[in-house]
């Protein structure tokens, strides 16, 4: 199949990887020249490792290439000349009708090649987001280089600090302390966060009366909606701060009557759903507060449990809500930098058509 979408394509080739979109073809002119990319790939297969993968909003025409109902799907789109990206891009999505064919066809992988299964478990995330496409992986036993993971030690220092915070009560509890050490908090995070075995934290699901394949579920959805919390924290100022920057951007160049019409449109739907997925992220998040207070507060650990066991679901939505607000934020801040060049109305249109489609709700057509 082939994706016309010329100027998405060639933004999305000159971007970094986001919530939205994982770039292994820039990571590749990036890193293909060192040790760890060669040795340690995302992909087995060269196509595949340079390939775009996206969480990409299906629109009403694409529902039908699906056999059950699905909103959102993994996208894997391969520039047809990677010199000129005007050429466009095939494009396949995982689990549609008939996808292990192409994907046979243009990588040459089956299902019991390693790659597919990598893939399975990415289709399996809300969200792109390194952190939990890390945390994925990794629980699978698949460890890639670094170099596909744009997470940088001082936000993880951020994230392991955050998380401390957020554990405080749940320690003190657990030790019967109200004044637990830094140092004793300190290794539960560090439990928390880690996949290697012995640090499973069981005596928790012990607790929680949960079987294994529950506890092991549910703790991977917490850590998502640990890190989800202090994304969302972190993005604030952003969030804010892009808001007023879409109600004032000005284009260059001729506009028609029409152009300007979808322009004064295309700010206030924006804006608007940006901050109805604002909301509906921070109520998502709210389920989390409450549930995790009436463990720590109340006493009362099923509280909790019944919150791990719904926790997938609502990991997935939540991942859904935020992920669609960190695409705008991120493609804002690439394309719209300090000294970067006004748009010019034909693209400032594909951008707004772009943050109309990723923000659209559940009930919603594309």
């Amino acid at each position: 199949m082939s994706d016309r979408a010329v100027r998405s394509l060639e933004f999305l080739e000159k971007s970094a990887s986001t919530a939205r979109v994982l770039n292994l073809f820039q990571i590749y002119k990036l890193h293909g020249h060192t040790k760890a990319w060669r040795e340690q790939p995302l992909f087995e297969s060269p196509g595949l490792n340079q390939a775009l993968v996206i969480k990409h909003r299906l629109r009403r025409n694409e529902t039908d290439l699906f056999r059950g109902s699905r909103r959102v799907a993994t996208k894997i789109i391969v520039p047809i000349d990677d010199r000129d990206l005007k050429a466009g891009g095939r494009y396949v999505f995982f689990d549609q009708i008939n996808y292990a064919a192409i994907l046979k066809e243009v990588f040459g992988i089956t299902p019991e090649h390693p790659d597919f299964r990598t893939l399975k478990l990415i289709d399996q995330l809300p969200s792109l987001d390194p952190f939990l496409l890390r945390e994925q992986l990794s629980r699978a036993g698949i460890n890639p280089a670094p170099c596909y993971f744009a997470i940088s030690e001082a936000d993880m220092q951020k994230m392991l600090t955050f998380v401390q915070r957020e554990i405080e009560p749940l320690v003190q509890l657990s030790l019967g302390d109200a004044t637990a050490s830094p140092s004793k908090i300190a290794r539960m995070a560090a439990k928390i966060l880690s996949n290697a075995p012995g640090d499973r934290m069981d005596g928790l699901g012990a607790v929680l009366r949960l079987n294994p394949e529950q506890y092991e579920e549910g703790i991977f959805c917490w850590k998502g909606f640990l890190y989800f919390k202090w994304t969302l924290g972190s993005m604030t100022d952003d969030y804010s701060r892009v808001l007023t920057k879409v109600a004032s951007i000005k284009a260059v160049g001729p506009m028609d009557s029409e152009a300007r019409e979808y322009l004064a449109r295309g700010r206030e739907v924006v804006r608007e759903q940006v901050n109805r997925a604002w909301g509906e992220t921070r109520e998502t998040m709210k389920i989390y507060d409450q549930a995790y207070e009436g463990l720590t507060k109340k006493g009362d650990p099923l509280i909790f449990r019944d919150f791990l066991l719904r926790a997938p679901s609502l990991f997935a939505r939540l991942g859904d809500q935020l992920g669609a607000i960190q695409h705008v934020i991120s493609f804002w801040n690439f394309r719209f930098g300090p000294k970067a060049p006004a748009p010019s109305v034909s693209e400032l249109i594909d951008i707004f058509m772009d943050f109309e489609t990723s923000l659209k709700g559940r009930n919603e057509t594309g």
